[in-house]
């Protein structure tokens, strides 16, 4: 069973005509929004708003129209995967470095659904790196101040240069070992001066449709 394209595709049963819809970025949210290029080929009347510019390209590709946050009231539903889900349905996001728009339109969604395979679940987050994102100006000091919060950094890199995300920003992947506490460390990294946001999401996925004992699910959050 190919788990990405099977809860990627499960997600459209959320999309209702006339909605605007977050569009994730990644691998299990390719197969999301893939799909519902289809149907909108077939008549689904929806718009769209990209998580990154790779998602962007993709949706244009596909036929799906889009809309900026200037046109827009407000987001009905987003569909975005995760690096790693746990028990609470916090997540750990930004692998593919479009962290801060995936968080933006996360928290303007109405709805907002985790699509992830089985893989991703976690008694426990920080097995993956925290992604941080940071502006470039005063990294070494950014750097300096994460690593008194005890966390491990890597600046991400991109073809022997620092990664970029699409706001221009640096991404330091950070080892915690442990997030036990994901909220509190959530707001001590948003604290720091150069930190313009982190991979963390505490209490913001509605449900998350997953693989549990090979069995498609749908986990409410409590």
């Amino acid at each position: 069973m190919n788990e990405k394209k099977v809860i990627g595709e499960k997600a459209l049963e959320y999309v209702k005509d006339g909605m605007v819809v977050g569009l994730g970025t990644g691998s299990t949210a390719y197969y999301f929004t893939s799909k519902l290029g289809e149907l909108v080929q077939q008549g689904l009347n929806i718009k769209g708003v990209p998580t990154s510019k790779k998602t962007e390209t993709l949706a244009n590709e596909l036929g799906i129209p889009l809309v900026s946050f200037n046109e827009i009231e407000k987001i009905d539903l987003a569909v975005d995967g995760a690096d790693e889900v746990d028990a609470d349905l916090n997540l750990i996001k930004g692998g593919g470095g479009a962290l801060l728009r995936e968080k933006i339109i996360a928290a303007s969604a109405k709805t907002f659904i985790v699509i992830a395979d089985s893989h991703k679940n976690v008694d426990t987050l920080g097995t993956f790196p925290l992604p941080v994102e940071v502006v470039p100006f005063g990294l070494e000091m950014t750097i300096k101040h994460i690593r008194d919060l005890g966390g491990k950094t890597e600046l991400r890199q991109q073809q022997g240069k620092p990664f970029l995300t699409d706001n221009g920003n640096y991404i330091l992947d950070t080892n915690f070992q442990e997030i036990k506490e994901p909220k509190e460390l959530e707001k001590k990294l948003n604290l720091i001066p150069g930190v313009v946001d982190n991979g963390l999401f505490v209490g913001m996925a509605d449900a998350v449709i997953t693989i549990i004992d090979k069995k498609l699910v749908t986990v409410f959050r409590k």
